[in-house]
C-alpha cells in the first residue's frame, strides 16, 4: 500500500535522522495495574475506623424461662398467700407485674356507690396487674387469693428490660395478654346474648378448663356462690335455683368443692349463639 505523498515544501529530515512511522489507530485506554494487597489492606483499614452495629451473643448467656418464673432474683420475688387474703387493693400504685404459679386468684371491682362486681378469674401460668406496664398508673382492681396462691413477683422496670432482652419471655407474655383479651371480648358476647343460666353453665366450664384437661369429670375449688353472681350479673339467690338444676339434671356435683362434668358442655352447646360473618 503507497504512502501519502510527500509536501515538496516540508522541509526534509537531516541525514541520519529517521522519520517518524506514520501514525496508527489509538490503542484503547486501560487503567494501572492494581495491587489488590494493598486494597484490602485499605479496605481493612476503613472498616476498622466504623463501628459496627452490637451483635447479642446468643451463646454467652442462655436464658431459662422456667427457672425465671419459678426462682426468686434480681427484681423478682415469690409470695404465698392464704384463701381469701389480698394480694392489693383498688387504688394502690401500679409498679409490678404478677405471675401465678399455684392456685386461683379473682378480680373484683368496687363502684363509687359501693357495687362490687367480680371481673375475672385466673389462674396458674397467667399474668395479672400487667396494666402497669402499659403506663397505669393505679390498680383498677382488687385481687383476692380464692384458694392458696403462690406467685412472682416482677418489679416494673427489671420485667420490661427482661422482656426486651429475652424473646420467649416477651412471647409467653404475649400469648397470655392475647389469650385473656380474647376470653374478655367472649364474656362481654356471653353477657350480651346469653340468658344467666347459660352464662352460669359456660363460667364454670371455663374455670374446669374444658378442652385443655382430658376426662368427663373436672373439679374445680369451691367458689362462693356470691361470687359466681358477681361474675355472671345476678343474684346469688339466682345461681342457687340454677346450681340446683345442674345437680339435678347430673351436669355438676358440689359439696366441698364443685365437680363439672363434661356433659354441662353438651346443655351449653345446644342453644349457643352464633355470630354472623
Amino acid at each position: 500500500m503507497a504512502g501519502r505523498p510527500r509536501d515538496p515544501k516540508a522541509p526534509r529530515p537531516a541525514a541520519g535522522h529517521k522519520a517518524n512511522p506514520p501514525l496508527g489507530p489509538r490503542a484503547p485506554f486501560s487503567s494501572p495495574p492494581t495491587d489488590r494487597s494493598k486494597t484490602a489492606v485499605d479496605d481493612k483499614s476503613r472498616a476498622g475506623n466504623t463501628k459496627a452495629a452490637p451483635v447479642r451473643n446468643k451463646s454467652a448467656s442462655l436464658f431459662d424461662l422456667k427457672s425465671f418464673l419459678a426462682t426468686p432474683g434480681e427484681g423478682r420475688t415469690l409470695a404465698n398467700y392464704r384463701r381469701n387474703e389480698i394480694i392489693f387493693s383498688q387504688g394502690d400504685s401500679a409498679n409490678a407485674i404478677f405471675y401465678i404459679q399455684q392456685g386461683k386468684i379473682k378480680l373484683t371491682v368496687v363502684s363509687e356507690q359501693g357495687k362490687e362486681a367480680v371481673s375475672g378469674i385466673q389462674g396458674p401460668d397467667e399474668f395479672f396487674g400487667e396494666g402497669c406496664v402499659a403506663g397505669q398508673a393505679h390498680r383498677l382492681s382488687t385481687v383476692v387469693a380464692i384458694t392458696d396462691a403462690v406467685t412472682v413477683r416482677f418489679e416494673k422496670a427489671a420485667f420490661v428490660r427482661t422482656l426486651h432482652q429475652e424473646s420467649a419471655l416477651a412471647d409467653l407474655f404475649i400469648m397470655r395478654t392475647l389469650a385473656r383479651s380474647i376470653r374478655v371480648e367472649a364474656d362481654l358476647v356471653d353477657q350480651l346474648f346469653n340468658s344467666s343460666e347459660k352464662r352460669l353453665a359456660r363460667l364454670l366450664l371455663l374455670m374446669a378448663d374444658f378442652g385443655n384437661k382430658a376426662g368427663d369429670n373436672v373439679v374445680i375449688a369451691k367458689v362462693s356462690q356470691e361470687t359466681l353472681a358477681g361474675m355472671i350479673g345476678t343474684t346469688r339467690a339466682r345461681v342457687n335455683v340454677f346450681m340446683n338444676k345442674f345437680r339435678k339434671l347430673g351436669l355438676i356435683d358440689y359439696r366441698d368443692r364443685i365437680e363439672v362434668r363434661r356433659s354441662l358442655l353438651d346443655f351449653i352447646l345446644h342453644d349457643q349463639p352464633h355470630i354472623k360473618l
